[in-house]
C-alpha cells in the first residue's frame, strides 16, 4: 500500500474533487441568474461521507476467499459527489430560483472547506516527511 493510499488521503482527495465540483456548479448559478425557467443545482459530498462515518453504511469489509474467513478491514471507499438540481422552488416570476446573495456566500463556504481540506492533506504530508526523514 503506498502512503498516500491512505482512507485519509482518498477521503481528502474526495473533499477536494467534491468543492472544485461545487464552485463549478455555484459558479453556473451564478451566471443563470436571470435564465428563465432555470434551476439551481448543488453538490452533495460531506453529509455522505458523514453518514458513512457514522455507521449508516457498513464499515467493516475484506476479500474473503474461503467460506472459514472472518470478514475484517476498512471500508475504503470513498463516496462520490452528487449534484441536485433544486426543482421546488422559484424566486422570481421567471420561475429562476437563483438568490445571487446565498450562492456567494455557499462560495465563501466551499472556499473555506477547500482551504481546510488542502492544509490538512500538507499537515499529513509533513507528518509523513518527518517520520520519513526522521526529524
Amino acid at each position: 500500500m503506498g502512503l498516500l493510499n491512505s482512507v485519509s488521503f482518498q477521503r481528502l482527495q474526495g473533499g477536494i474533487d467534491a468543492a472544485n465540483k461545487r464552485q463549478s456548479v455555484l459558479a453556473n448559478n451564478v451566471a443563470n441568474v436571470d435564465t428563465p425557467n432555470f434551476k439551481r443545482s448543488d453538490v452533495s459530498f460531506e453529509s455522505f461521507l458523514q453518514q458513512q462515518e457514522s455507521g449508516i453504511k457498513p464499515t467493516l469489509s475484506a476479500k474473503v476467499t474461503d467460506s472459514r474467513h472472518f470478514q475484517f478491514g476498512t471500508n475504503r471507499i470513498v463516496p462520490a459527489a452528487v449534484v441536485s438540481k433544486d426543482e421546488t422552488t422559484s424566486m422570481n416570476n421567471n420561475d429562476n430560483n437563483v438568490d445571487v446573495e446565498r450562492e456567494m456566500a455557499l462560495s465563501a463556504e466551499n472556499q473555506l472547506r477547500y482551504s481546510t481540506y488542502v492544509e490538512q492533506m500538507n499537515s499529513q504530508i509533513s507528518m509523513m516527511r518527518a517520520v520519513i526523514q526522521g526529524g
